[in-house]
């Protein structure tokens, strides 16, 4: 189908508000993600994607409500984490309870991440949990999106089978998660066209921006047949950035003329998200970003080769640790190395907490965590072994 037929049928959803809130050191307030909610909205966005949940007591929660008070629920989407039958359950539970009515679940499917993940590389396990999955949120009246995270890498043998088994199953929507950046715009037209010959299959596609593709991708994957494309203000978001929602809508509007999108609000919305973010008076895409290798989460930092495109090192750029409040023990027993085991973990991340919180959640850096545990030691003596506050020795 000729992609200027196609762009009447296309819709946008933007992840700013879930990918970009999320990536390493970024944390919006209600009010910030309440303010973006209805720019993106008012510029005609269908579906805001805010918030991640894994299970009770989400951290997200606030986000996620001032969200639906914004703009309301109908226009929200919710991400769902997919690790195990009794974790998804109890992540309905709390998706129900926050009122969402909209979810994308995020389930690994190559090998690599499965296995990471999911403890198993298993194409059968991953279609028995994905089917149980959305069953089950469908049997709560949830409109579901679901996910091929890392996607894009994952052979076709593998990966149109686990979207036909999902489609099966009652899902009303599929994500393409180019979660890390490798094909070309028509390797991705090729990708998109195995999913979209599945009868009744309706497609979106999330890419990121590492090889600085990301706007050529999406169109690509439009021109294969999908029919949704999913973007962030500015671009901002993890490794390398996402695909820019200005330049989706103004390519749109110029190369396709599609004139169903306001674009006047374009720059407030990427003003407002660059100073809710802290990141300075605009956010650099691709691999030589100080960010591009930036980390909050310890799976990432323990196994970067998952997510990452090409290794920093390849380029002059450096892996790093950039966190303010979103952490937990696991995080700081990687950033204290062989050092964390003279420190009590959970102790340590109570203390950390509240200190972050009490001075503004500044951001934190690897050398940042060891000098807060060394601070941490010499209050808390009782806190740790006999090793003494030189064995947190900072970390290169």
């Amino acid at each position: 189908m000729a992609i200027a037929q196609h762009t009447g049928e296309l819709h946008l959803s933007d992840a700013t508000l879930r990918d970009s809130a999320h990536m390493a050191g970024v944390e919006l307030t209600p009010a910030d993600t309440a303010a973006i909610a209805k720019l993106l909205v008012r510029t005609g966005i269908e579906l805001v994607e805010v918030g991640m949940v894994s299970g009770p007591g989400a951290r997200d929660a606030d986000l996620v409500t001032a969200t639906h008070d914004a703009i309301g629920p109908e226009r929200s989407m919710t991400l769902v984490m997919v690790r195990d039958r009794r974790q998804v359950t109890a992540a309905l539970d709390e998706v129900v309870r926050l009122g969402v009515r909209h979810i994308m679940y995020s389930i690994p499917t190559s090998e690599e991440h499965a296995r990471l993940k999911l403890a198993s590389p298993s194409a059968q396990f991953l279609h028995a949990l994905a089917r149980f999955a959305i069953t089950e949120a469908k049997l709560r009246g949830l409109h579901v999106t679901f996910s091929g995270e890392d996607g894009a890498r994952t052979p076709p043998e593998r990966l149109v089978p686990y979207v036909t088994a999902g489609f099966a199953a009652g899902a009303d929507r599929f994500r393409l998660a180019e979660t890390v950046a490798s094909l070309t715009p028509w390797r991705m037209q090729e990708v998109i066209a195995d999913l979209t010959a599945i009868d009744g299959a309706e497609i979106e596609i999330h890419s990121h921006n590492m090889l600085g593709m990301a706007v050529a991708n999406s169109f690509a994957a439009v021109r294969a047949g999908a029919t949704w494309i999913s973007a962030t203000v500015g671009g901002i978001g993890e490794r390398g950035g996402n695909a820019p929602l200005a330049e989706i809508l103004t390519t749109l509007r110029v190369a396709y003329g599609d004139t169903r999108f306001d674009l006047s609000h374009l720059t407030e919305l990427s003003r407002r998200m660059l100073a809710a973010s802290d990141l300075g008076e605009a956010f650099q895409s691709g691999p030589t970003a100080a960010h591009a290798f930036a980390y909050e989460l310890p799976g990432q930092l323990t196994h970067p080769a998952a997510y990452e495109t090409i290794a920093p090192e390849l380029i002059g750029n450096d892996r790093a640790l950039r966190v303010r409040t979103r952490f937990g023990p696991a995080l700081l027993r990687w950033a204290l190395g062989d050092a964390a085991g003279s420190v009590d973990l959970d102790a340590f991340t109570a203390w950390l907490l509240e200190r972050q919180r009490r001075d503004g959640a500044p951001l934190l850096d690897r050398d940042a965590v060891v000098r807060a545990a060394l601070d941490f030691r010499s209050g808390h003596p009782s806190a740790s072994t006999d090793a003494t506050p030189t064995d947190l020795e900072l970390i290169k």
